[in-house]
């Protein structure tokens, strides 16, 4: 029995981070109510640099790094994906927004192809095509009601958000060869900082007090989310931390869809139950080690 407890307290931080990361995109669409997604995106990073700055041990930790340009990377990556993340909450349905941004691991896949020199087999094709598909299926769906124009494109802003962060996210695994968690957790949050300082502060309104609120709930959840799968790594693989991508946007459509009034369709639902069914078999799949170039 206590063999087990460290992987179901594993499960627990995995399932508690994925609902972190839910609020924090529902917390975001109600603070661009009044803010814009570039300024509490700059918001949300100035508070996920604030355990560095309090907790001097995790600074030394974040500090420590062998590779500058793969920090540089995800960080940039990174940061450039939750400023274009945030901008697409702006502007469309926190559900489909946060669906858009959770396709990530499938462009994962693909930049691991071109840039790290992983083979992309017809196993890894079938989930790709699945997840694109369901995509579509939900925008489509969107733009058949009120959309229109103007949110086919910023729901174009949210697929290339998930671009980044697939980017950013192979860009990880390379790092994890040799840095650590705290490393880049770091360097994240500081060239996310630097990459959404210029629109963001050209952007800048004065929070109101309710804004702040919502500002407080971003960065706590975010930061919370991040230290949760920063623990829970230590004790599960990928393999099995993929069947929790499905909980934040599932939890995004839920408090928009009853809490905002957001339109929900049996279409939507169906592109959202066959992109994250992708989306988990792309995860699961990127879990096992990929053939090498020229291999069997």
């Amino acid at each position: 029995m206590t063999a087990h407890a460290p992987e179901r307290r594993a499960f627990l931080y995995f399932t508690l981070a994925a609902i972190s990361f839910g609020v924090m995109a529902f917390a975001t669409k109600l603070a661009t109510a009044e803010l814009s997604g570039a300024e509490v995106a700059f918001l949300r990073f100035i508070l996920m640099l604030l355990p560095l700055a309090l907790v001097p041990s995790l600074l030394r930790r974040a500090l420590v790094f062998e590779r500058l340009d793969l920090l540089l990377y995800r960080g940039v990556f990174g940061g450039l994906a939750v400023l274009l993340y945030f901008l697409a909450i702006e502007h469309v349905p926190v559900g489909l927004a946060s669906l858009l941004n959770h396709s990530s691991p499938v462009w994962a896949v693909l930049f691991a192809t071109l840039f790290l020199g992983e083979r992309l087999t017809w196993r890894r094709l079938l989930p790709l095509g699945m997840a694109l598909s369901g995509l579509a299926l939900v925008v489509s769906s969107h733009l058949q009601g009120n959309g229109g124009p103007r949110l086919g494109f910023w729901a174009g802003v949210g697929f290339v958000s998930a671009m980044l962060s697939g980017a950013a996210v192979a860009a990880i695994r390379a790092a994890r060869r040799t840095e650590g968690s705290w490393a880049v957790y770091g360097s994240f949050s500081l060239f996310g900082l630097l990459a959404t300082a210029p629109l963001g502060l050209w952007q800048w309104r004065t929070p109101s007090l309710r804004a702040w609120v919502y500002l407080v709930i971003v960065g706590v959840s975010s930061v919370a989310a991040q230290l949760l799968m920063t623990h829970a790594y230590r004790w599960v693989d990928n393999l099995r931390a993929g069947v929790f991508t499905p909980i934040s946007p599932v939890v995004a459509l839920l408090l928009g869809a009853v809490i905002l009034g957001e339109p929900v369709t049996v279409w939507s639902l169906l592109g959202t139950a066959l992109a994250l069914a992708g989306v988990v078999a792309t995860v699961m799949d990127g879990a096992r080690p990929a053939p090498p170039v020229g291999g069997s």
